[in-house]
């Protein structure tokens, strides 16, 4: 309602936060009708949030691709028409690896569709090089997230640098690219305390400090 979008404003404001992206859903079993009212609400709550980014991580169920990439290109749409660009990452599924990923690309076919990497995820789920899967679409790669993993399946919530993802390499490659951001921290080893994983989160922004000062 417009008045929980209100009360939300304001509780991010009064932390001193600022919003930049949000989560966009897709329902592929729904009529397409249904399904691209949700879009629609979702893209019109963004926007009276002033979000500037959506992001949907896609589905794993063979049987829904096809619909998936229509409502996607619905968004894309869309989202272009209201200033809010649309995004996907590595996450399993339909967008698993860089091959998956050119087929969302060509299907979707709109501009406004970007892949926000996560090189993490890409290990997760698939257990292949993220720097070599990052090649073949980096010039499409508008976000990134800073994300470790030592081998497929392997804990996500972990310290960066601690599994095989090469951050260096990785932002020597985007920068040679023009790429200009932003880098999210997504996680870091949850603690016994809460102290304790702000520790966590605070050792893994100074590494991609330290990182990026490298560059």
């Amino acid at each position: 309602t417009p008045e929980y979008l209100s009360t939300l404003k304001e509780k991010i404001a009064a932390r001193g936060l600022e919003m930049n992206v949000g989560r966009l859903r897709t329902s592929e079993a729904k009529p397409t009708a249904e399904a691209t009212a949700e879009i629609r609400r979702q893209f019109d709550n963004a926007r009276d949030l002033g979000l500037t980014v959506l992001i949907n991580t896609g589905t794993a169920k063979a049987e829904t691709y096809e619909a998936w990439y229509r409502l996607t290109a619905f968004a894309a749409a869309y989202g272009a028409d209201n200033g809010i660009q649309v995004v996907t990452k590595p996450h399993g599924g339909v967008n698993a690896a860089s091959a998956e990923l050119l087929i969302c690309l060509e299907k979707i076919n709109h501009p406004n569709l970007g892949i926000w990497y996560d090189a993490g995820n890409l290990i997760y789920y698939t257990g292949k090089d993220p720097l070599v899967e990052m090649e073949p679409i980096i010039s499409h790669v508008t976000a990134f997230t800073a994300k470790d993993c030592a081998g497929k399946g392997a804990e996500v919530m972990t310290q960066l640098g601690m599994g095989k993802v090469d951050f260096l390499a990785h932002f020597r490659r985007l920068e040679r690219a023009g790429f200009k951001g932003p880098i999210m921290l997504e996680g870091c080893e949850v603690g016994t305390t809460a102290a304790e994983t702000t520790t966590n989160a605070r050792a893994n922004r100074e590494f991609l400090e330290r990182t990026l000062a490298k560059v």
